[in-house]
């Protein structure tokens, strides 16, 4: 890993290592997922005059509107995600700057990750390569219609707020598998959902702040 990766200062090593202990405090227990954070360089996903702020646990802005989820939210959301047990296709709908792409790319076999606006999905194109991260694959399309040809999916994570469980994915979601996204227009919940032999069921958790979800793509 060169320097740019390791980081030096406020983005180095020890700083990432503070950032999983203080996930460990704030509840985060899967050690699977607490090794993927620690493997990722969070500040090569946001921009370089915010890099010094890149382990806070904050929401950072990363251009057109959208933001890098805290480092708690991205961690929380893969543990439910995974649930304890190993991922083998997962869908992404909003790869934004890509660094939860990055973190579901350790945890899954392949990483199927879709992304509205054009310019965000060639930045984070570029960061994953330079990661080297083989088992994704990023798409420029609308998050609302998912990826019918690769599903069904073992996981699929939102990194965006909807007020309705999208259809057309839950329709992509393999039996066995499971949904994590914020759901609701003003307050908004962590909501998992699980698809079973008997259908879906449905549960909500935490209230969180998301950018809402748009139709439609952005060349830009």
């Amino acid at each position: 890993m060169n320097a740019h990766h390791s980081g030096i200062g406020m983005t180095s090593q020890r700083t990432r290592v503070r950032m999983i202990e203080r996930l460990r405090t704030q509840g985060i227990v899967d050690e699977v997922v607490l090794a993927a954070m620690n493997a990722i360089p969070r500040h090569i996903f946001v921009e370089e005059i915010l890099a010094s702020r890149a382990y806070d646990d904050v929401a950072l802005p990363i251009n057109f509107g959208q933001t890098i989820s805290s480092p708690f939210i991205v961690a929380r959301m893969s543990e439910l995600l995974r649930a304890g047990s190993t991922l083998g296709r997962v869908l992404e709908i909003g790869s934004g700057c890509g660094y939860q792409t990055a973190v579901l790319a350790q945890l899954a076999r392949e990483v199927y990750s879709v992304e509205r606006i054009g310019p965000l999905l060639t930045r984070a194109r570029i960061r994953l390569r330079q990661l080297r991260l083989n088992n994704v694959r990023l798409k420029h399309g609308d998050g609302f219609l998912g990826l019918s040809e690769p599903a069904p999916f073992d996981g699929i994570v939102l990194s965006a707020a909807t007020a309705h469980t999208p259809h057309q994915l839950l329709e992509q979601l393999a039996v066995g598998g499971r949904m994590v996204f914020p759901k609701g227009s003003g307050e908004q919940f962590l909501c998992v959902i699980e698809h079973n032999s008997q259908g879906y069921t449905e549960t909500m958790l935490e209230e969180v702040r998301f950018v809402p979800m748009v139709p439609g793509i952005l060349k830009g």
